[in-house]
């Protein structure tokens, strides 16, 4: 498991740096004008690749946001590994969300599976089972089982993964992101129930996206 830095997620650094160094030389060449493509490249990467602290909720039976963005839909669907219905929910990311994802629960990935595919616009339900994907089931302290989904989108290229299966996370921990535009989705066990709304804006690690239900005795 490969630990990232708390400002700035590693991947944005090989951006930072080229874009960084090629503002500097262009400006000491008098090329103002790719000097400043180069600069403003340099500032959208630095807020792109940010990777801010977040105070990860306490308690039992409750499950974190594992992406930053907008709630787009909340429905019943197949999940990506078994086939169970299952109510999902999904997160999608614009550019200028933070897109380092984070655990939804503490748990073991018991399975990873990456899906090659197209780069249609997220919002359209094509996309679910088109688009480039990575996979993942986890299996809580409690023994249910999560499936997870990173969607790359229209603009998305790269899904980063750094977890490997058996790897053993806690709930808000980093274990990747996507690049630029992006969703995803989380599909719940049973027994647990959407605790957001669709227009919702949350926070990866840090807004609730699901409760256990608990069934009140008479």
């Amino acid at each position: 498991m490969r630990e990232p830095s708390a400002g700035l997620t590693p991947e944005g650094l090989p951006i930072l740096l080229l874009s960084g160094f090629s503002s500097l030389i262009c400006a000491l060449l008098d090329w103002w004008p790719p000097a400043l493509v180069m600069l403003l490249l340099f500032i959208f990467a630095l807020h792109f690749f940010r990777d801010p602290e977040r105070v990860v909720p306490g308690g039992p039976d409750l499950a974190v946001c594992p992406a930053d963005g907008k709630v787009i839909r909340i429905q019943t669907r197949a999940d990506p590994l078994t086939g169970e219905q299952r109510q999902c929910i999904s997160v999608f990311m614009n550019v200028f969300s933070v897109h380092v994802n984070r655990m939804p629960v503490s748990g073991k990935i018991t399975r990873i599976l990456y899906i090659p595919g197209k780069f249609f616009n997220v919002a359209f339900d094509k996309a679910v089972d088109a688009n480039e994907r990575c996979c993942y089931a986890i299996r809580d302290e409690h023994g249910d089982m999560w499936q997870m989904a990173q969607i790359a989108g229209l603009v998305a290229r790269r899904i980063v993964c750094r977890m490997d299966e058996g790897d053993k996370l806690t709930r808000g921990e980093r274990f990747g992101m996507i690049k630029f535009g992006s969703r995803v989705d989380l599909y719940l066990p049973p027994g647990y129930a959407p605790s957001v709304l669709i227009g919702e804006k949350v926070y990866a690690g840090q807004s609730v996206l699901a409760r256990k239900i608990i069934n009140k005795q008479p």
